[in-house]
């Protein structure tokens, strides 16, 4: 009962901190943000969400809006004000907009969030933002709301650290249209109006780069400078840098990454001595221009960049000629055409490569472009034209896009996949829509001073309409004129409708400010099947009125998404249904109960038990057949066109399988390099990187997207070990038996819709009329279920692990190429399943006697700030911080562990307390310490680069290898300064976590305590969130002030 109390009074505080109302979607994701749970419907004797709230009238108040949605109030309880206090501080300190609180019911994706969700080097700094002063324990106060148009006082602003320096330096230089430069803070320079020596400074970058001769990126420069000459790098010469061409070259990797590198002058790589890779006597000192050419073909498909050596191999399918080897011992050669960074130092020949823009700065200018251009239609454009003509003193802006990545959108219709007519929702969108037409409704009312229905239209004419079936007021386009009626198309609403002429009246010039809201967009994958009627009868059916989840691709005129329904348990991808709506059901291989399959093969058996059959059929001889077409189509092809440059879930594409291509499904992405696939017809996940990936030719596509997958998923019946609990003995037998047997049969015992499973009993021969030679039979009647948990954990912990609810998770899949086991309480659902490489070795391995540990993390000196990113924040006396400088390197490294252990052999471990480790958690491998072990085969880890405690199963640990211990572990402890520490409540707790937690910010650092460990190290630091344009927000104001109030309210 006093959970459900508590749920009530949740939400209670989110509907009365949302006095406009709430939908539905977004109550639930506030809930879960506040709590980490979802409303508990089934708990509380509800079939679902609506039934629930219905129950409790003097709670909530439930309506429908105008655009047909469900919208929440509160009913006017005031028992809980102080919970509401709590929820409208949380929602007042956030960035414009709420639309990103529906996306808390998506899967996780991708893999590293820090790296593509956030993004502090355009989100912590605004280009207008004016210098800070001293003032390191002030703070700002939450009354300082002054413009920086005018002088901010001095003594109120956080010292700006050299990265936002560069960063605003680098957008002034692009728009002069900005401030001056002289307007910005001066602290790591040499003082606002001062001079600094310019040759000075040069040859200190010249020795500097003689270093670094292979570049690194620009937000070292000041950190580099002040360690080698004791002094801080002028500001002004942060600016200058790009136009020093005879000391050095700024370069800018992609646009979607506006950080750029820096390296030598050409005139200077050749002679740098200390270049990591030595250039071969004998190699040629240029390219060719034809090789020149090939090679920038393939860097401009891969904008993120390409591992260096992935190149050979790239050149070798892609052009059917050999790379010739000294482009790869001599990567300077490329330094042209692209830049060269290497992100792990102990490894100089582990080189991503950037291709390099046209024109310094120009990707960034592109993008600006396009985002203010974005969701602006050809008829948009038109509309405004005729306006500009009619009215020439008054203009529509154009619609932005949204600046998250996860944008919620209300899907209007589609007549066309390719332009797809939508609304984004949020505020500043559809919040900002509704409070112009309750505007409109008020100026357009009904009384003596309302104004007179318009006399004469016009084609093109932007007027506002009294709707035919409700009273509201709508901002309308006319698109025809006649006789006595008018048809028009409501621009922030998406439909058109005919309409008597005396409900159409003059648009104020007021209602010209807000973007026209129904905008287009693109759905990614779809686009040879834009018109397809199977596709858009599917899409209207799943898509058509729903509130759905956005992930933008790319930023154009017409924006490229997928789109996700997150209203149920699992997420469901709209595109990738509405691609499956092309198969043809008679291609599916047939399977009805009690009937029985011969030459079945089985292609893969997954550690949790389940196995994927192929069977013969119509279309499992049709894919053969066209994917032989494909190879040969390839062999004859000399191009680049078919490498995949932008993937995404749901994706199809082809990938080589034991030598050849086949089909497969991308089904995760681990940063813009590394993700995982699902090979349709063989039922294996893997781990890949995206140069291994190819396009569909287009003659090829249609046969092949109307083909159903051809591995069917099946499980032994009669079994009294389900799914999931399988030991690695049993899996390893049943692969030494099935595997690589081309005459199998089974017989069908029984088919599970829900869990789209096919239960069976399997045979090695044609006897399947025998029971007693089934495989099922045998196993049964063998000891290969008996678990033997001593075998793996040859070092137990008696201590109780107190791991928080909200946290651990348990592996959910065997994960190898020999696919190791998982523990009775991992779910069915496999993510990574690997066809078997190769006998498991019985010998148990350990860490090593003494295993190396990564260098400490570097810190700032005492006082001065670092950026960077909040990866856990339990209550301000603990969370966790990520320095932002390197974390590039983390994604790096990340990807290499899932390359590396996806595809090595699990091996039984003696697992030691307090000892490194590699774990996988979801769909990942972290470095993680040992906490503690239980007798139930789970570890307690903690998850050295994140801070997390997680619960993994002990089949789920691999030896951290000295490659992977190179990188200092990014995760270290913090509390905040500024406040006396306590036990904080959970309301305080929540108030601090959503104003740090998964955001880039900047920490000032006032003590260090420093620990024998690096995971034992402790900072308190001041945080402080500059993403705001008016003030810089201090943490440990507001958590004083919340503290305040609460003991005023006790």
């Amino acid at each position: 009962m006093a959970d459900a109390e508590l749920a009530k009074k949740m939400l209670r505080g989110i509907l009365q901190a949302n006095k406009g109302g709430v939908s539905l979607s977004r109550l639930q994701s506030e809930y879960k943000e506040l709590t980490g749970e979802h409303i508990p419907h089934k708990q509380m004797g509800h079939s679902n969400l609506d039934t629930l709230l219905a129950s409790m009238p003097s709670l909530v108040r439930v309506e429908r809006n105008r655009s047909g949605e469900m919208v929440c109030f509160a009913s006017g309880a005031k028992e809980t004000a102080h919970l509401a206090k709590v929820v409208a501080r949380q929602r007042s300190s956030k960035k414009t907009g709420r639309p990103h609180l529906v996306n808390t019911q998506m899967r996780v994706k991708p893999a590293a969030p820090l790296v593509l969700n956030a993004k502090p080097q355009t989100s912590l700094r605004q280009p207008n933002h004016r210098g800070r002063g001293g003032g390191r324990g002030g703070g700002m106060s939450n009354q300082n709301t002054s413009s920086r148009k005018g002088n901010p006082p001095p003594d109120k602003r956080m010292t700006l650290p050299s990265r936002f320096q560069k960063e605003v330096h680098a957008h002034l230089s692009r728009n002069s249209q900005q401030t001056a430069p002289s307007n910005l803070n001066e602290s790591f320079g040499s003082g606002k109006g001062r001079h600094y020596n310019p040759q000075l400074v040069q040859s200190r970058i010249r020795e500097i780069l003689a270093k670094y001769s292979n570049g690194f990126w620009v937000s070292k420069l000041p950190q580099i400078y002040r360690e080698l000459y004791k002094q801080d790098l002028p500001t002004e010469a942060i600016k200058d840098l790009e136009t020093w061409t005879h000391i050095c070259i700024v370069e800018k990797t992609c646009s979607s990454n506006p950080e750029r590198l820096l390296y030598p002058a050409k005139e200077q790589t050749t002679t740098s001595s200390s270049s990591p890779i030595l250039n071969p006597p004998a190699s040629p000192a240029t390219l060719s221009p034809d090789l020149k050419q090939k090679l920038e073909e393939l860097l401009v498909k891969y904008s993120s960049g390409l591992w260096a050596h992935a190149l050979p191999k790239l050149f070798q399918d892609t052009y059917k000629t050999k790379l010739p080897g000294h482009v790869l011992e001599n990567l300077d050669l490329l330094s042209d055409i692209c830049t060269i960074d290497y992100p792990m130092p102990d490894n100089p020949k582990r080189a991503i490569l950037y291709r390099r823009s046209s024109t310094g700065g120009g990707g960034g200018e592109d993008e600006n472009c396009n985002r203010r251009n974005s969701s602006t239609s050809e008829e948009e454009l038109r509309v405004r034209k005729e306006l500009g003509r009619r009215l020439s003193n008054q203009a529509v802006p154009p619609l932005q896009i949204p600046k998250e990545e996860y944008p919620s959108v209300l899907v209007v219709e589609a007549t066309n996949t390719n332009g797809v007519i939508l609304r984004y929702i949020g505020e500043g969108y559809s919040q900002a829509q509704e409070s112009m037409e309750d505007e409109m409704r008020e100026f357009y009312g009904m009384d003596q001073n309302s104004p007179t229905p318009v006399s004469s239209l016009s084609s093109g004419q932007l007027v506002a309409v009294r709707a035919e079936e409700e009273e509201e007021i709508l901002r309308a386009q006319v698109c025809e004129v006649m006789t006595d009626k008018v048809k028009v198309y409501y621009v922030d609403h998406g439909f058109s409708e005919v309409i008597s002429k005396n409900k159409v009246f003059e648009l104020h010039e007021k209602f010209f400010k807000l973007p026209f809201q129904a905008t287009k967009c693109k759905l990614a994958g779809l686009e040879p099947f834009c018109q397809e009627p199977a596709v858009l009868k599917k899409f209207e059916m799943m898509a058509s009125g729903k509130i759905l989840l956005a992930e933008i691709l790319e930023r154009g005129q017409t924006p490229l998404v997928v789109l996700y329904d997150t209203s149920q348990d699992d997420d469901i991808n709209i595109n990738a249904a509405c691609m499956k709506a092309l198969q043809d059901k008679t291609l599916a291989s047939p399977l009805q109960v009690n009937s029985a399959y011969m030459n079945v093969t089985v292609s893969s058996v997954c550690s949790d038990g389940t196995i994927y059959c192929q069977l013969p059929s119509r279309g499992f001889a049709k894919m053969n057949e066209t994917l032989e077409k494909i190879e040969t189509y390839f062999h004859s092809q000399v191009t680049s066109e078919f490498l995949v440059s932008r993937p995404f879930c749901g994706k199809g594409c082809l990938a080589r399988y034991k030598g050849k291509w086949s089909r497969v499904e991308i089904t995760n992405l681990h940063g813009s390099r590394v993700l995982d696939i699902l090979f349709i017809d063989v039922g294996v996940q893997a781990s890949v990187e995206v140069f291994e990936l190819r396009e569909i030719p287009p003659p090829f596509l249609r046969d092949l997207v109307a083909i159903p997958p051809q591995a069917v998923k099946c499980c032994l019946a009669d079994l009294a070990v389900s799914v999931g609990s399988w030991t690695p003995d049993a899996v390893q037998w049943l692969r030494e038996k099935v595997l690589n047997t081309s005459d199998c049969s089974m017989k069908v015992a029984k088919v599970d819709e829900s869990k789209r499973c096919i239960y069976v009993h399997l045979f090695t021969d044609k006897n399947f009329h025998d029971p007693a030679r089934s495989l099922n039979h045998q196993m049964a009647q063998s000891d290969l279920f008996k678990q033997q948990p001593d075998v793996f954990l040859t070092s137990h912990s008696p201590a109780r692990i107190p791991t928080p609810t909200s946290s651990t998770k348990t592996c959910s899949t065997g994960d190898s190429t020999n696919g190791c086991p998982t523990s009775a309480n991992v779910p069915a659902k496999p993510h990574f399943r690997r066809a078997l490489s190769g006998p498991k070795s019985s010998a148990l391995s350990s860490p090593s006697s003494s295993p190396q540990l990564p260098p400490l993390l570097e810190l700032p000196s005492i006082g001065n700030n670092m950026d960077v990113y909040v990866s856990l924040a339990c209550h301000p006396g603990h969370f966790v911080l990520q320095p932002w400088g390197d974390m590039y390197r983390l994604v790096v490294l990340m990807g290499e562990m899932i390359l590396y252990y996806n595809k090595t052999e699990a091996k039984p471990l003696n697992i030691e307390k307090n000892q490194v480790y590699a774990a996988k958690v979801e769909n990942s491998w972290h470095r993680v310490l040992i906490k503690g072990v239980l007798n139930s085969g789970l570890v307690s880890v903690y998850e050295l680069d994140y801070g997390k405690h997680e619960l993994v199963s002990c089949t789920q640990l691999r030896p951290l290898i000295k490659e992977f211990r190179q990188l200092p572990f990014q995760g270290i402890t913090a509390q905040l300064a500024g406040v006396k520490q306590r036990q904080w409540s959970e309301e305080a707790s929540i108030v601090f976590r959503h104003h740090v937690e998964k955001k880039p910010m900047v920490a000032q650092l006032e003590a260090i305590q420093e620990a024998t460990n690096p995971w034992e190290r402790k900072l308190t630091v001041f945080l402080v969130d500059t993403s705001q344009e008016e003030k810089d927000i201090w943490v440990h104001d507001i958590m004083a002030e919340f503290a305040d109030e609460l003991t005023n309210e006790l």
